[in-house]
């Protein structure tokens, strides 16, 4: 299959002007939300996938699929701070303006080199390469106003479009993913935005191995105690090959099979979330497949619910039709000293097997950024 890719080049020094861009951005900015009154002046970023041919049925992650490269600036011009304050998918025809059926969606995930953005904004924490996935029943992501993910403008994206199809037989459709990144200049706000990070918390069963407290296990914890940890994942097995060996050589994978009937899974998911301190949420979607029911994350150190996703099939096909998502300027506060639990909620209501997922996508106040003073790092600006 044909891949489209924007040519990327070089990364150029950055001049003193850039980084001073960084030092209005971040020094001083303040930690506690306040009203957002500044009429951002958004642009966007369209892309267009290859055009995919649907012909026969395609489960969950089966179906054809392409990666591109995409970058929010003009390939050989300058570099710039930009806020990345949205991000929208949909299915058109090929003509890419045209209507399609969204039930053609699999996904559509945006990944960044996370080494090098790390390099760039000076970050101590490691965070996940993803930054947005959109699927059935969500496709589209609005960060509350006076929010966004600062990125440079010659930062290389890596654009993966998946199509499934569910239901429909002896028919054949043309698709394709059209993909709006949205995002403000820097240099075009009088007051900065205030910046976020991507944190996933990520539903897993046990393939092999046994955890030291009967069958259930904990990815990367060797001595689990429940009162802490919660009762851990479900024994299961995979839906592809793609699996993750903990410290402990046991697998794991994110994609299993739910049999017929209700399935409650629970993931002990501190170690995947990486939280490097207290900060807050304002922004939560989530990654489900058919016959979901619901996704919670739970604090298990308090023992309540910091959000919990509850999910509207497709009435009479195989398909999601709404899941419910989280926004707030104000936030929800989560903390590096806490456990946290995700439960996924399935229902499989057919006679067969049926493939799963359950990941929930946490975008939070970066502090880090807010506290760190780049003078250091500037050259002299006169």
């Amino acid at each position: 299959m044909r891949q489209t890719s924007l040519r990327h080049e070089p990364a150029k020094e950055k001049t003193s002007w850039q980084f001073f861009v960084l030092l209005l951005v971040f020094v001083g900015t303040p930690l506690a939300p306040a009203a957002w009154s500044e009429e951002i002046p958004t642009q966007s970023k369209v892309i267009l996938s290859d055009v995919y041919t649907i012909d026969r049925k395609y489960p969950s992650m089966r179906g054809p699929y392409g990666v591109q490269e995409v970058q929010l600036g003009e390939a050989g011009s300058p570099s710039e701070l930009l806020w990345v304050t949205g991000y929208r998918a949909v299915m058109v025809g090929p003509d890419g303006e045209s209507a399609a059926s969204q039930e053609f969606m699999c996904h559509s995930n945006l990944d960044i080199d996370m080494e090098r953005h790390r390099d760039l904004f000076q970050w101590k924490k490691q965070v996940s390469t993803r930054l947005f996935t959109l699927s059935q029943g969500q496709f589209d992501i609005t960060f509350p106003a006076g929010f966004g993910l600062p990125i440079f403008s010659d930062e290389v994206f890596s654009l993966n479009t998946q199509v499934l199809n569910h239901n429909i037989e002896g028919h054949t459709f043309q698709v394709r993913h059209k993909i709006a990144i949205d995002y403000v200049r820097a240099a075009d706000l009088k007051t900065p935005l205030k910046p976020l990070f991507m944190a996933a918390a990520t539903g897993l069963v046990l393939l092999e191995g046994q955890g030291e407290q009967g069958e259930n296990a904990y990815f990367n914890v060797g001595n689990p105690d429940a009162e802490d940890h919660g009762p851990g994942c479900l024994i299961g097995l995979g839906a592809t090959q793609h699996t993750y060996t903990d410290a402990f050589g046991r697998k794991f994978t994110g994609h299993w099979t739910v049999k017929p009937g209700r399935e409650v899974n629970r993931t002990l998911a501190t170690t995947w979330m990486q939280l490097p301190f207290d900060t807050t949420v304002h922004y939560i979607g989530v990654h489900l497949h058919p016959f979901a029911e619901s996704l919670e994350l739970r604090d298990l150190t308090t023992g309540k619910t910091v959000f919990q996703s509850k999910v509207r099939g497709t009435p009479e096909a195989i398909g999601i039709e709404h899941v419910e998502y989280f926004s707030s300027p104000e936030g929800l506060s989560v903390y590096k000293g806490h456990e946290y639990e995700l439960v996924s909620t399935y229902n499989n209501t057919t006679d067969v097997d049926q493939d799963s997922m359950a990941v929930m996508f946490l975008y939070l106040l970066d502090k880090e950024l807010q506290k760190t003073n780049l003078a250091h790092t500037l050259p002299p600006l006169f």
